[in-house]
Formats: C-alpha cells, structure tokens, sequence
C-alpha cells in the first residue's frame, strides 16, 4: 500500500513538471492585468495603456490597466509583489519604486529586487521644469535663470507638485533644490494627472514632470515648459533646453526617469520570457515607436537580464541624490 502512494506521488510530481513547460506554452489563457502604481494620466499610465494595447493585440486576450495610486508607488509595487507569479499581473514599475524609494523610506513593505522578476526596460523619460502660466507671467519669469533667482529671493514661498513622495518627479525637484541652495514647498500627490491638474488650476506654482504627461499641456498653451532635465534635449520639445544648459551651479544637472515591466518573483522563465519579446516586438514597430517618441519617451525593450543590471544601477545611483538632498518620507 505504501509503495502504491509512493508511485502515485512520483506519478504526480512528474505530472506537474512535464505540465509546467506546457502552460508557459499556452500561456495567457484569461486576461492579464498591469498594476499601475499611480493615478490615471500620469506618465506610467500612458506606458502601461499603450504597452497594454499592444500585448492585447498579439497575445489575443484581454490586458486590463488598473490604477493603484499611493506611498510613491508603494502600494501598487506590493500589490504585485505579494500575487501569484503566475504571468498574470504584472506591474509598470518605475525609476521612483525600483531605485529610489528604499533609500528615502525608513520601512518598504517589499524588496525591490527580490520579490520581482523584471522583464524589459520600456523607456527612457526626461523629466521637465513646467511652471503655472499665470505664475510665471505675474512674476517675469522667462527662462532658468530669472526662475532661479525669484526662486533664491523667496524662500517657502513656492509649491512645488509632484506625483508622490520619492518619485523621480519629486527628487528631480530635491536635486534642483539641493543644487541652488532654495528652499519650495513639496506639495506631493497621488499621481502627475492630479498634481497637473493643479498646477493648471493655480494650486501649484510648478512641477519637474515626466515630459510624456506634461506635453499635452505644454503644446496647448496651459503650462510653460521651462528647461528638460535630460542631458539632451527631446526631439518631442523642440525649443526647450537642458537645464543645465544654464550654467553656473546647474551645469551637469540629470534628472531622468524610467519605466520598465516586472513580475512577482518565481514567474516561469518561460513566461518572462515570452513577455520580453512581446513588448520588446511591440515597442520597435514604428507606429509604436513614432507614437512613444512624439509624446517624450524613448522606447527601449532589453532583455530581463539587462533591465536586471539596469535596476541595480539606478539604486546605487539616486541612493546618492537621496543621500545629498537630505529628502525623507516618514
């Protein structure tokens, strides 16, 4: 009797190791969700519906965007961290949960490299200095320089928006703040779609966005783009220079943003695999690409193991700028 069960176990281990290649091979059989860890209209919700759309299109199942906002990305980052590493949810992290926030919080309710398998790097964001039109009008506010001086000339008097505590939005504006010597007050909200909103409505003063959601705002008129913080400038803000192009304590200044696709640890290498190429496929068709690139970003698609090394890097680099700015968040 006992020998039968032991057959039988052994039967059935061998059952579920000749299946597990079979379900990464029919994998996805019901639809997929892509945790977004901020407010709809931000710029790693634009990336996530755009991706989604394409992973739609060639995986022939549903991929549903479901926005959840709070802690600088925290609590949509654990969301996925602790779900069934199945290939079925999976999360835009960003440059914000995946680099900078175990440095700036005391306590993360998850580890950024243990508890996820990253699948690709979907692109590279400058971020960009945007101000309140009204703002920088009533105050002659006309390029870096005249907006550094106000700036230095009214200490606390500034609010500046950001889309949560320790995005790169955020410590873009630390980064500024530390290398001025200025003081503004971070007015920190759950996402660049209600930060934005705002900001147009005179609630801020102004906000070192991702270029992505900001855009639409700049080209209608409704906020005044000041200086791009890449080393660059983008081909989507013809016009509008690095910041450090100002000189003096500024030159040098980067403040750049990422955005890549992860899983919860111990999905099938099959499966990431799989999502890899898709999204990677996706992201260099040029419809895909024209689109991402007129809207700011840089579409990128490694591999996991690049996107792996790519994360480690990031950490140690803005460990550093959090270190410097002095930025908490309790």
């Amino acid at each position: 009797m006992k020998l039968n069960y032991l057959f039988a176990a052994i039967g059935m281990t061998a059952l579920a190791l000749a299946a597990s290649p079979a379900s990464a091979e029919t994998y996805p059989t019901k639809p997929i969700r892509i945790v977004v860890p901020f407010a709809a209209g931000g710029t790693t919700d634009l990336l996530a519906r755009a991706v989604g759309a394409e992973l739609q299109k060639s995986l022939g199942q549903s991929v549903i965007v479901d926005n959840r906002p709070g802690a600088g990305g925290n609590i949509g980052a654990d969301l996925v961290a602790k779900s069934a590493p199945d290939g079925y949810t999976l999360l835009m992290g960003t440059v914000g949960t995946h680099a900078i926030n175990q440095s700036l919080y005391p306590k993360m309710p998850f580890d950024p490299i243990k508890d996820f398998a990253p699948i690709t790097l979907v692109a590279a964001v400058p971020n960009v200095l945007v101000l309140n039109k009204d703002f920088a009008a009533n105050n002659k506010i006309t390029d870096v320089k005249s907006f550094t001086a106000y700036v230095k000339s009214h200490p606390g008097k500034l609010n500046m928006a950001s889309s949560g505590n320790g995005t790169s939005i955020h410590l873009a504006g630390e980064l500024y703040k530390t290398t001025t010597k200025t003081f503004m007050v971070h007015v920190p909200y759950r996402g660049s779609g209600p930060a934005l909103t705002d900001l147009i409505a005179g609630q801020a003063d102004l906000m070192f966005d991702n270029l992505p959601s900001a855009l639409p705002f700049i080209k209608s008129g409704r906020l005044m783009a000041l200086a791009v913080t890449s080393s660059k400038p983008s081909p989507a803000l013809p016009g509008v220079m690095p910041l450090a192009n100002a000189g003096g304590e500024l030159a040098g200044f980067e403040a750049s943003s990422w955005f890549g696709m992860l899983a919860p640890a111990g999905t099938p290498k099959e499966i990431v695999t799989k999502l890899q190429q898709e999204i990677s496929q996706s992201l260099s068709s040029p419809a895909v690409k024209e689109k991402l690139i007129g809207q700011g970003a840089d579409p990128v698609g490694n591999t996991p193991e690049q996107f792996a090394a790519h994360i480690q890097a990031e950490t140690k680099k803005w460990e550093k700028v959090v270190k410097a700015s002095g930025a908490k968040v309790d």
